[in-house]
């Protein structure tokens, strides 16, 4: 388990990775929002190019991981990172749809509620400590 110094070691390093993802989604979403791609459509792809990005970083620098990735994984984050995709999408449609917020906030605040899905996700069931062990040990 991790002591506190070790937990806000990792969290730091996974709001770090968090800040990549989210430049990543924001980026890609509104390049694709000024190139008359629907929001919702903006949404899903620039949320998976954050995603595939988050995969690579927070596997390895901020979890540590050193084991092959295999497929049980994968599909763990997979869906981790689906159910972080409709928070993050049903909150940017309840805002901006719904009660007209600004798209930008909106945005803001869906990424804000899937970063905590994600990180909640990640550490207690992606990329946790026992899947090293058993790997090791195999």
């Amino acid at each position: 388990m991790l002591d506190n110094k070790q937990g806000a070691a990792q969290f730091l390093r996974f709001c770090i990775v968090g800040g990549m993802n989210t430049a990543v989604d924001f980026a890609a979403f509104f390049l694709l929002h000024f190139l008359g791609v629907p929001y919702t459509a903006a949404q899903v792809l620039s949320y998976s190019c954050g995603t595939a990005n988050s995969f690579f970083f927070n596997r390895k620098w901020t979890f540590g991981l050193t084991h092959g990735v295999n497929m049980p994984e994968v599909v763990k984050f997979l869906a981790v990172n689906g159910a972080s995709l409709l928070c993050s999408f049903g909150l940017l449609f309840f805002l901006y749809d719904m009660y007209q917020y600004n798209l930008w906030i909106s945005k803001l605040a869906a990424t804000g509620f899937g970063v905590v899905v994600n990180y909640i996700g990640s550490r207690l069931w992606v990329f946790t400590q026992k899947e090293q062990i058993r790997s090791e040990l195999e």
